[in-house]
């Protein structure tokens, strides 16, 4: 299917087949699900070099539009930086990052074969391994001091934080928040995705052959500590499959030979920094969830996990 009928992809097609080896044309678009930020398309490519897919990335709501100059500029560098190192990631092919030829800012990289899994299945256990390992492999990477990305930046502050309207955990809620009501802890600092979680991780195989094909969406990649990397990805799978496995994702960290701060109350707070980012309810972030089967996460579910999540991270750091 070619969307030239659809608008906003005219513009944008053009462009992508300018930056196409000589005689090579887009032969299908297929809309590809679990994107929140962005729009996101496979393109099957045909021609001399042919067949081989693409997959573009355009923003297209108005906020991601307004600051797509940085977040495409910055992948774009990021995905260049990986082509050196052996962190699965997509190639670059191409970029606008000012929509100045395409109807809206985009990036063209190559399509990985793999698939995001969120599932509530038997092979959660041998994901969360593969999670922590390949997110120590990416704060692994020398980064060169001219080469470094911005510095980190927080989703949320004290008074940022909207306690769910429904909760009965008031108290809980309010102990969160005073927790973060603090100076950033002193840490060492690495390269960041910053937005790792599992609908951001490509997997193939299964059992013992299961394997990380590809890490995408670097568009918000920074410089900061790897506490902060962890906690991102620990809150998303306390959401995703309980409290329990958002606890166990640290520990699986530290075992594939990750570096987390050594000082619980400074390891608390960049967990709570995070999980309190999600408040008042995660229903947002988790649509591309649902999009890829997970119509079981309701928001009655999601608040009870992150409530339960944070009990937790207070008994064990505390």
């Amino acid at each position: 299917m070619i969307e030239d009928d659809v608008q906003g992809w005219v513009g944008t097609r053009r462009w992508v087949e300018g930056a196409l080896a000589p005689g090579e044309r887009i032969a299908r678009v297929t809309p590809l699900k679990g994107g929140w930020t962005s729009q996101m398309r496979r393109l099957d490519i045909e021609g001399p070099g042919a067949p081989y897919a693409l997959v573009l990335r355009s923003f297209v709501k108005p906020f991601y539009r307004r600051h797509a100059p940085g977040l495409l500029a910055r992948e774009a560098r990021v995905l260049r930086l990986l082509e050196t190192t052996a962190v699965p990631a997509p190639a670059l092919r191409a970029v606008d990052a000012q929509g100045t030829w395409c109807d809206d800012p985009s990036l063209v990289m190559t399509h990985v074969p793999g698939e995001v899994r969120v599932g509530q299945d038997t092979d959660v256990q041998r994901r969360l391994t593969l999670l922590a390992g390949q997110l120590a492999a990416v704060h692994a990477i020398d980064v060169p001091e001219t080469g470094r990305e911005r510095n980190w930046q927080p989703w949320t502050a004290p008074e940022r934080v909207q306690i769910p309207a429904t909760t009965g955990q008031g108290a809980l809620w309010e102990r969160a928040v005073d927790t973060i009501r603090r100076e950033a802890p002193e840490h060492r600092s690495c390269l960041l995705h910053r937005d790792y979680h599992p609908g951001n991780v490509l997997f193939t195989g299964t059992g013992t052959e299961m394997a990380v094909s590809a890490v995408v969406d670097w568009v918000e990649t920074s410089w900061g500590p790897a506490d902060l990397d962890v906690a991102h990805c620990s809150t998303a799978l306390a959401l995703l499959h309980g409290p329990q496995t958002g606890m166990a994702f640290a520990d699986a960290y530290q075992h594939a030979g990750g570096h987390l701060t050594t000082h619980d109350p400074d390891h608390l707070y960049w967990r709570l920094l995070d999980a309190l980012a999600f408040a008042p309810d995660a229903q947002k972030v988790a649509t591309p969830w649902h999009e890829l089967g997970r119509t079981d996460l309701t928001p009655d579910t999601l608040t009870n996990r992150l409530e339960n999540y944070l009990h937790a991270l207070f008994d064990r750091y505390a």
